[in-house]
């Protein structure tokens, strides 16, 4: 009995160790969501708030060391004025439109014109644009159709192509927002709308205000746990950034885009602080990933250690989901450690399965695929959560938990035995 005792406690222990884990993943995702840092973005400095949090976090997950390393961005931000009307009626910024990262403000009233994806005549559109009637108006149409003709489009968006004064473009709900190509700013506005947009408004009111930011300072935040050798590390790491706002109002909390990535490294952290691990471990929680993986392409110019010291990293991005299928991409030279991972999961049974789709340049691995270090993209696609993400809906009542403790025990056991 005295034996059984002792077994069930150290069950319970092993219990509690998850348990305390899955709250601390929890606290961290809810309080990288929340309104104080306004969806982690740069105009009203969320994404440096964020980062100081974190920089504390992972010191309090008693890590040995804490460095943060600055960069600088350009990037186009909306946190003013964002007021829309369809022929008086107002809309609902991030639910009835959003922006183009790279569009200009705009302010007035503006006719509608809306073309004819059935009998397409370019020559007839832009004829049309310079009729009285048709003076400044913002163009309509289906984004997917417009892409098909984009030499035609290219001219709409230019101040010397054509004389409209911008764009709608009809798009899927729920509407998403992005900051990828937002470095820049073009000569016209460009907003999406969703496909119930009507098909026979007659104007748009705008009062719309962006604020382009030039040379923004941030950081990325990076954690070091000390192993018993020095030569070779981990490298675990997800961006912490996110879309910021879109007007005064409304922000993108980005709850499982990505502080679910980021509380899973922040719980990483603490668990090898806790259990000394054989290598150097080293976290890092970059910013600007949404603003085209700014701040690990910084890195990979600037790396803490050399880069070909790294054993294997891991890249962790929306993990906050309830796939029982983990989506993955893996470099080529990481490839030589994911018959393990796959061996792993198998006898493990922490996913169903691994689906390995094709290496991009979509998050913060792929900068270090390019330079050969192996490493290994973890995303929970196509749960219940993933379709809010890039939208205003991604917050804490739509993110899941359910992926995070597979992949925390995943990775856990790869590293024990690679």
């Amino acid at each position: 009995m005295k034996k059984l005792f002792v077994i069930l406690l150290g069950v319970l222990a092993s219990m509690q160790v998850y348990a305390q884990d899955l709250s601390h993943f929890m606290r961290v995702v809810k309080e990288l969501s929340s309104a104080k840092y306004q969806g982690r973005g740069y105009a009203k400095d969320g994404a440096n708030k964020a980062g100081k949090f974190l920089e504390k976090e992972f010191t309090k997950a008693g890590v040995d060391e804490v460095v943060c390393q600055p960069f600088k961005l350009d990037i186009n931000t909306f946190p003013g004025k964002m007021k829309l009307s369809v022929d008086g009626k107002k809309q609902v910024p991030g639910v009835d439109f959003t922006m183009r990262e790279y569009a200009p403000g705009v302010k007035g009233t503006f006719p509608l014109y809306y073309i004819d994806t059935l009998h397409y005549d370019a020559n007839k559109i832009f004829q049309d644009l310079e009729r009285p009637e048709n003076k400044d108006a913002f163009v309509v149409c289906d984004f997917m159709f417009s892409y098909k003709h984009r030499e035609d489009f290219s001219r709409l968006q230019k101040k010397d192509g054509a004389p409209n004064a911008g764009i709608l473009f009809t798009w899927e709900e729920p509407l998403k927002f992005y900051k990828a190509y937002g470095e820049k700013v073009i000569d016209k506005p460009i907003m999406w709308v969703p496909y119930r947009f009507p098909k026979d408004a007659k104007s748009i009111t705008a009062d719309i205000e962006n604020k382009f930011l030039k040379d923004y300072e941030c950081f990325n935040v990076i954690a070091k746990v000390e192993g018993a050798r020095h030569d070779s590390c981990y490298v675990f790491t997800a961006h912490y950034d996110h879309l910021g706002n879109l007007g005064k109002k409304v922000f993108y909390a980005g709850a499982n885009d990505n502080a679910s990535g980021t509380a899973a490294i922040v719980t990483l952290a603490a668990y090898y602080a806790q259990h000394r691990p054989a290598y150097d471990m080293y976290f890092i929680a970059f910013s600007g990933e949404d603003a085209y993986l700014r701040g690990s392409l910084w890195y990979v110019d600037h790396p803490i250690v050399p880069l070909e010291q790294i054993k294997y990293l891991f890249n962790i991005d929306m993990i906050g989901d309830n796939n029982p299928v983990q989506y993955c991409e893996v470099s080529d030279e990481g490839m030589r450690g994911f018959a393990l991972f796959e061996q792993i999961n198998n006898q493990q049974h922490h996913f169903k399965a691994l689906n390995r789709g094709q290496l991009a340049g979509n998050s913060d691995h792929y900068p270090f695929a390019t330079r050969h270090v192996p490493c290994i993209f973890l995303e929970n696609e196509e749960g219940d959560a993933f379709k809010y993400y890039h939208t205003i809906f991604d917050n804490y009542k739509t993110v899941r938990f359910e992926s995070y403790e597979p992949t925390f025990r995943l990775v856990r056991d790869f590293i024990e035995q690679y």
